[in-house]
């Protein structure tokens, strides 16, 4: 049997496509992930605990009820899911394979939804304080009750940990820059914006060894890499901002078109890829915005676009 439609992933960008996809009665088959990219089916809103910039939800929401309303409702609408992960996919071929578990599935069409994962430091107590003072997502997370008015902390030096630490000025009473180096890699124009600010002072050839607190974070422990000086700050937020890796390591045998960073190039504004017949939607090919909002409208425009070329082809 060939399927009409494979999603591979399961974030916001691949439940969207499963909704519009299986509403349009194109039955896709969607391989949701086993802690793909170390992360639960469901991607990175699994590991937050209160989701309050999705539209719809005014008293906010747990990123892990978000992910299971939305695969509810994919599966209402007529996605199978599996929980599997993708091994590798072989796209020189019609159908295209999909390899899980050593099975083989051929299939007319793909959207590839594995989204990206955001870099962290793993110092000993981070995962003691992920998600009760410790995030990746400043534009996410900032705002919470948790955060205002309290001193913060972001790690990175380009134009994203530069980017986040003006934007929690709006609420934290202080902000901490820290860099490994002594000087910014960011533009120009958004190193004078956080040098200007008077809320936020930049640690210079400084790096996290640790964190502490009790039941939330409370403090940060840093070094200066050029004295040896080890330090404490007190802190009730802390916000990497030091990159994401896009999950697209198993496309390595493939010849779709990726950028310098590995992310899946899209062309003009739709999900295609290089490959006709294969879409891309959500992070794994969106390095500026990483909102639930803007994946799961992405993965509205895959299935379409995904409809549309299977309904052209005549197999739907």
């Amino acid at each position: 049997m060939v399927e009409n439609l494979i999603i591979i992933g399961s974030g916001p960008a691949g439940h969207s496509a499963g909704i519009y996809a299986g509403r349009a009665k194109i039955n896709p088959l969607m391989f949701e992930g086993l802690m793909a990219g170390g992360v639960a089916a469901g991607g990175q809103l699994t590991t937050t605990t209160e989701v309050e910039n999705y539209a719809g939800f005014p008293n906010g929401i747990s990123g892990p009820e978000l992910m299971e309303k939305m695969r509810q409702q994919s599966l209402n609408c007529g996605t199978k899911i599996e929980t599997k992960t993708v091994d590798k996919v072989n796209l020189s071929t019609t159908p295209f394979q999909v390899t899980v578990e050593n099975k083989i599935y051929e299939t007319h069409s793909i959207i590839i939804a594995t989204g990206s994962t955001a870099k962290r430091m793993r110092v000993p107590k981070e995962e003691q304080f992920w998600q009760a003072g410790i995030s990746a997502c400043a534009v996410c997370d900032g705002a919470l009750p948790i955060f205002r008015n309290k001193t913060l902390v972001v790690i990175g030096g380009g134009d994203t940990a530069c980017e986040e630490a003006h934007f929690l000025t709006k609420f934290a009473k202080k902000v901490y820059l820290v860099h490994r180096r002594d000087e910014l890699r960011a533009s120009k124009a958004m190193q004078e914006r956080v040098k200007e600010h008077e809320k936020i002072e930049i640690l210079w050839n400084t790096e996290l060894i640790d964190v502490d607190g009790e039941t939330i974070l409370q403090k940060v422990i840093l070094k200066n890499n050029v004295s040896g000086e080890t330090f404490e700050k007190e802190a009730s937020g802390l916000f990497y901002a030091i990159g994401h890796t896009p999950n697209t390591k198993f496309l390595e045998e493939t010849n779709i078109e990726l950028d310098d960073s590995k992310y899946i190039i899209t062309h003009g504004k739709s999900t295609k890829t290089s490959i006709e017949g294969v879409f891309a939607a959500g992070d794994v090919q969106d390095k500026v915005y990483r909102q639930a909002i803007t994946s799961a409208g992405t993965g509205c425009m895959a299935a379409l676009e995904a409809e549309h070329y299977l309904s052209a082809k005549k197999i739907i």
